[in-house]
């Protein structure tokens, strides 16, 4: 991973430190910590961090939801939002504040790393088509056609409806890295979705594919990997 600029804002002091240690042991720069929505607009405006991860819940009377969308509207930054709920208000800001992602608390070092990956890596939608890869060549001899959104095996076309292969798209173009719950429903529906949802969806693309087409990571979420691995 290329070195990550980063602002942590978060209200508890000993969280902090641990997300600037797993950031850090990443080799992310972590700029600056602060635990008021004022400061986490100054300083973010004047550091211009590559990533915010930014806590719902904060010191002064300006919560992080708030504080996300006025740094929005000054910089060009991945906002990725830590909260211990997720409801539709909270969906709005996210959608607001063009948020790149949000976990839910409590989180681990695994979902912070993939998240951090995730949403870094996704710089690449902005470049050029012609620099993407045009196949994407994944385990069990699938192929995902990135220009065209297709899913191959064997040169004929899986059969998958739009959300699939929204699902397919996000996982294929991050191969052999953990996607989480919370950042497949941000990239599929737009929103917060319960599980059985999900595993709905799941089931119809394993009905399409191979079983292991879709592998579960326990306690991180879903990994489509390459044939290599």
């Amino acid at each position: 991973m290329e070195t990550v600029s980063v602002v942590i804002v978060e209200d508890e002091c000993i969280a902090a430190e641990f997300l600037k240690e797993m950031l850090e042991g990443q080799g992310a720069e972590v700029l600056a910590i602060v635990d008021s929505g004022k400061e986490a607009i100054k300083v973010c405006i004047e550091k211009r961090p590559d990533v915010v991860f930014m806590d719902v819940m904060l010191r002064d009377n300006i919560s992080g939801s708030e504080a996300a969308v006025a740094i929005s509207q000054k910089i060009t930054t991945k906002i990725i939002f830590l909260t211990a709920y997720v409801d539709g208000e909270m969906v709005d800001y996210a959608v607001a504040s063009g948020a790149a992602a949000y976990l839910t608390k409590p989180y681990n070092e695994a979902q912070i790393i993939a998240t951090l990956r995730l949403v870094t890596a996704n710089d690449a939608r902005t470049e050029p088509i012609e620099n993407k890869p045009e196949k994407i060549r994944l385990k069990g001899g699938y192929v995902y056609m990135t220009r065209h959104q297709r899913l191959l095996k064997d040169n004929k076309e899986v059969e998958l409806g739009p959300k699939a292969l929204k699902l397919v798209e996000l996982l294929a173009s991050q191969p052999n890295i953990s996607v989480s719950h919370e950042q497949i429903c941000m990239h599929v529906w737009e929103t917060s979705v319960n599980d059985k949802t999900l595993r709905s969806l799941l089931f119809r693309i394993r009905q399409a594919t191979d079983e292991a087409f879709i592998k579960n990571v326990s306690g991180t979420g879903y990994m489509i990997q390459t044939e290599s691995v």
